[in-house]
């Protein structure tokens, strides 16, 4: 079950949205709309896909009037085909116009996410690997680009720098540019956080990922590497420590990098580079 969204966040972001897109002084439809004019319209999807991202548009229609009624027709990763209709909305029409787009935007933008996390999961079904995300994501927004992830069926890497120790290869240079060898910064890491955190370092070849299972670390990240060179580190490191693969993940080779054995695959292209869900909202009737 996909673990929900803090609705008090939610309300919070989606006000910052709908301030910043100037839903409250919609100069256009306050001059052309009656406050008195009601509208009932439907989200129609143009694309397929998975849903994520109702939530949020019910806060929008919430914020710029009590008075709209977001009916939803479909949950949060449901499978979406074009001309599904995922909710209707009625009420005031001019607010319903006003929030129209930001809703709109949080909806396409987290669909698009959990439909390419989608993707992924199922090429890679019947294997071991574990798709989740990074850190790359919207600044303001990583929290509902993780939501849509776990929409998807994936999961999340670390939330933030806060979060664990992910030994990179800057951190590595700034430790070799001390005289440290990648052990000593593996062991340096481990003597400074807390003994409740796993700590991670990525490599970049196969002697590299040999030094880091030796000097204890839980975590391997196998960077850019091809398969052939995963499966002889995964066969190596034999459960020593958890496996990953990162760089150049694409649903064309992500199962072939599964089959190398990895415990995880981690892609940021989930959240920067997902294309938005072709989602539209139609005014069916309107009237006095």
């Amino acid at each position: 079950m996909t673990e929900a969204l803090d609705l008090d966040l939610v309300r919070r972001i989606v006000r910052a949205a709908l301030e910043e897109d100037g839903a409250f002084q919609d100069v256009t439809t306050l001059t052309t709309v009656p406050a008195d004019q009601r509208g009932i319209g439907a989200f129609l999807a143009k694309d397929t896909g998975v849903l994520a991202g109702m939530p949020l548009v019910v806060a929008a229609f919430e914020a710029v009037d009590a008075g709209i009624s977001v009916r939803p027709k479909l949950r949060d990763g449901a499978p979406l085909e074009y001309g599904s209709v995922i909710a209707e909305v009625e009420g005031p029409l001019a607010p319903i116009l006003s929030g129209e787009r930001v809703a709109l935007n949080m909806l396409q933008r987290l669909s698009g996410t959990a439909s390419l996390t989608r993707r992924l999961v199922d090429a890679v079904e019947g294997l071991n690997s574990r798709i989740v995300d990074t850190r790359k994501t919207t600044p303001g927004l990583r929290v509902l680009e993780r939501y849509a992830v776990r929409v998807g069926g994936g999961h999340n890497h670390r939330f933030n720098l806060a979060d664990g120790v992910l030994i990179k290869d800057n951190h590595l240079a700034a430790g070799r540019a001390r005289g440290l060898s990648l052990g000593d910064v593996i062991r340096s890491a481990r003597q400074g956080a807390s003994h409740t955190m796993r700590i991670e370092v990525e490599v970049e070849s196969f002697e590299e990922a040999r030094e880091a299972v030796d000097a204890g670390a839980d975590i391997i990240l196998l960077d850019n590497m091809d398969p052939p060179e995963m499966a002889r580190c995964v066969e190596m490191i034999a459960g020593r420590a958890l496996t990953e693969a990162s760089g150049g993940v694409t649903i064309d080779n992500v199962r072939a990098i599964a089959e190398s054995g990895v415990d995880i695959i981690s892609s940021g292209s989930l959240t920067h580079s997902a294309r938005a869900l072709d989602i539209s909202l139609e005014i069916e009737t309107l009237r006095g």
